[in-house]
């Protein structure tokens, strides 16, 4: 059953950002993930507050996304990111084919 990475960013160093962007997206391809949604325009239709900029990465399993986050590669990413952004992430497990 596939499972979602949801972040919502805020940049706070356009080249961090960048170098964390390009570690991260390396790094997730290689765990078996892709992005749905990259920096797309988000719309809030109701409630709040306002979204901020919105990344959705899809992965085959929970377990294979556990991995990719609990990953030496992308740990490298984790440390550029503490500079470079501010954000929410969320895993969900999507729901199993009828």
């Amino acid at each position: 059953m596939s499972a979602y990475v949801i972040s919502e960013v805020e940049m706070r160093d356009a080249a961090g950002f960048e170098a964390y962007r390009i570690i991260a997206a390396k790094t997730i391809a290689q765990y078996g993930g892709r992005y749905l949604v990259r920096r797309g325009v988000a719309n809030l239709i109701e409630g709040g507050p306002p979204p901020k900029t919105i990344i959705v990465v899809e992965f085959p399993t929970i377990e294979r996304l556990r991995e990719w986050y609990a990953s030496p590669e992308y740990a490298e990413a984790l440390k550029v990111r503490q500079t470079a952004l501010d954000r929410r992430l969320i895993f969900v497990e999507g729901v199993a084919p009828i």
